[in-house]
């Protein structure tokens, strides 16, 4: 079988998917994680109150997707932020560069509207083995 095959990925240690989506597709050394909003995978609760919270929410969620894909946070090369407030950069900045210490990933941060669930911040990420 050839290694450039879609391959879904589903963990039950991040939130089910809200939508017509899968949480990530692998294909070849790629993964392709969608974007992941700041939801208790155990209550299916969004995290609401402090963007410093919510994000690290997402970034455990982002882990255990890479996680089930037996890769880790260290492979991810490209990031999206999407935030409600673009205020809450810098505030989010301080959680995210505690999870990626040396070579962080290239990344976009931009302010949005509205999300799924009204939540203030959605992360996505690519992954290269």
């Amino acid at each position: 079988m050839s290694e450039y095959v879609k391959k879904v990925i589903s963990t039950q240690k991040a939130p089910a998917a809200i939508g017509p989506y899968s949480q990530a597709i692998g294909f070849g050394n790629l993964l392709f994680i969608s974007g992941q909003i700041p939801v208790n995978p155990e209550t299916g609760e969004t995290i609401k109150g402090d963007i410093e919270d919510q994000t690290v929410q997402i970034m455990t969620n982002l882990n255990a997707i890479l996680e089930s894909a037996e890769m880790g946070l260290q492979d991810v090369v490209k990031t999206t932020i999407f935030l409600r407030k673009l205020e809450d950069y810098d505030r989010v900045n301080n959680v995210y560069k505690s999870y990626f210490k040396s070579n962080p990933p290239a990344r976009s941060t931009v302010e949005v509207s509205r999300l799924p669930k009204d939540a203030d911040i959605e992360i996505e990420a690519i992954a290269c083995r």
